[in-house]
């Protein structure tokens, strides 16, 4: 049997690294699979963990990489070829790329997990299915934390500083919450699932989870239900506009958890009316990701094409 041309993915996440090998003509799959990261015992075993990785999808399906794409929890800065940004914090300040590179003998690319996520959205997800002519995608993700991705033309667009697409450390409230990366009220802060948990704990004095807070919300009866919701709508509204004013994307796709609230693709969409430099007119389309928590690993594959 002649051995088909497969793209290599790695998504590197906090608890697990999955590896994917897909048919680059076919979109097949050939194999997936999954192991610890324990990145509790430090990098350099992260490293020994992704080459063990590696040889287990070598010697199960006979098929050795010359290429492999990563999708990261943070970013390769450009000039100084070490990670930045990482909630994997053992990895930050690390030569991931070289030192990957060097343990496995082969060309590595690397992009963060939401470049990723809006890559595979953008390239074998719902934008092809639904708007196979769109040529720029922004992807977000609203989970426990914001962030994004840009995509033109099939290719991310990382920028000078890779932090191309960087939805989630915005200011949008000048005065608002604290963020860990030193400023205040930054999109993360201000309507990710923590964030929004958060502002209706302050203003009911009750732990809820969001997913509750949006059943008493849809409910009619809860009030602070009702004033989180107003928040997440309007804050989205407000923080989306600016990618729309600066890069006028075709499609935008929201992933994450928080993305699932419908409501988000009505009333969120609505309030963007109210910020949109077009006379109030909104032609872009906002989508509901179709590939969901295995867009990471699809990405990563994607970008060795």
């Amino acid at each position: 049997m002649a051995i088909e041309k497969y793209l290599w993915g790695i998504d590197l996440g906090g608890t697990k690294i999955e590896g994917v090998l897909v048919g680059a003509d076919t979109g097949e799959i050939l194999i997936r699979q999954r192991i610890p990261t324990e990145a509790e015992i430090g990098y350099e075993h992260i490293i020994s963990q992704i080459k063990k990785l590696i040889v287990q999808l070598s010697e199960k399906t006979g098929i050795i990489p010359s290429a492999i794409g990563f999708s990261t929890p943070g970013t390769l800065d450009p000039g100084t070829q070490t990670m930045k940004n990482c909630n994997t914090v053992c990895m930050n300040g690390q030569p991931m790329k070289k030192d990957l590179e060097k343990a496995l003998g082969v060309r590595i690319e690397l992009a963060n997990d939401a470049n990723c996520f809006a890559l595979a959205e953008a390239t074998m997800g719902i934008v092809p299915e639904k708007y196979p002519d769109a040529k720029m995608v922004f992807g977000v993700i609203m989970g426990s934390g914001v962030g994004g991705g840009v995509v033109v033309n099939g290719k991310v667009i990382s920028g000078k500083h890779g932090i191309g697409g960087e939805w989630g450390h915005n200011v949008l409230e000048e005065n608002g919450p604290m963020c860990y990366c030193g400023k205040r009220g930054c999109n993360e802060n201000v309507f990710s699932g923590k964030a929004l948990e958060k502002f209706y704990f302050e203003q009911s004095g009750e732990n809820r989870k969001l997913k509750e807070v949006v059943e008493r919300y849809r409910a009619g009866t809860d009030p602070h239900a009702d004033a989180t919701m107003q928040r997440l709508f309007k804050s989205f509204g407000k923080a989306i506009h600016y990618i729309i004013n600066v890069l006028d994307p075709d499609v935008v796709v929201l992933g994450g958890g928080v993305s699932n609230i419908d409501e988000i693709y009505t009333h969120g969409v609505k309030e963007l009316e109210n910020y949109i430099f077009n006379h109030r007119k909104i032609e872009t389309v906002f989508l509901k990701p179709k590939l969901g928590d295995s867009a990471g690993v699809f990405g990563a594959a994607e970008l060795v094409r």
